[in-house]
């Protein structure tokens, strides 16, 4: 089943319970992947392609979410955790912090690479490895460790 299907399925759903905060993420989540179809002039996504569009949707509510923390708005803070759990719902299974670091040293080793000059070409290689599956500020902080 592709994820738009999915998501159409759990849109009727969502309508059926009456969860007006799930159908309200849902139909965004939608909305930017047909956005996103029609920007590519294409009629369906891939799944890297629709795994992009998610990824963005996660990292924009997290920004969104540190900068409400910060600002004391609590109201909106607790919005967007709920909005960010049901994206979230949709993504791929997150490696954990060791599976990460192991891409990482596996990465390294790879492409030959001994100090931070080489940062630029560790992260060209391991984020298609990792994309969806892991946070890229922490695969970054982990290329950081590893090449110091």
């Amino acid at each position: 089943m592709s994820l738009l299907e999915r998501l159409n399925n759990e849109m009727k759903q969502a309508m059926k319970n009456k969860e007006k905060d799930k159908l309200s993420v849902i139909r965004m989540v939608k909305a930017s992947l047909q956005n996103e179809a029609i920007k590519l002039g294409s009629s369906e996504l891939s799944e890297e392609q629709e795994l992009t569009v998610l990824s963005r949707e996660v990292k924009q509510r997290k920004d969104s979410l540190h900068e409400f923390d910060k600002a004391g708005r609590e109201d909106l803070v607790d919005k967007l955790r709920t909005e960010l759990s049901i994206v979230e719902l949709y993504m791929p299974k997150q490696l954990t912090d060791e599976e990460v670091s192991d891409i990482v040293k596996e990465t390294i080793a790879e492409t030959g690479a001994t100090s931070k000059a080489d940062m630029g070409k560790v992260m060209a290689a391991i984020m298609p490895k990792v994309k969806g599956k892991a946070d890229g500020s922490l695969v970054n902080k982990l290329v950081q460790q590893h090449l110091s």
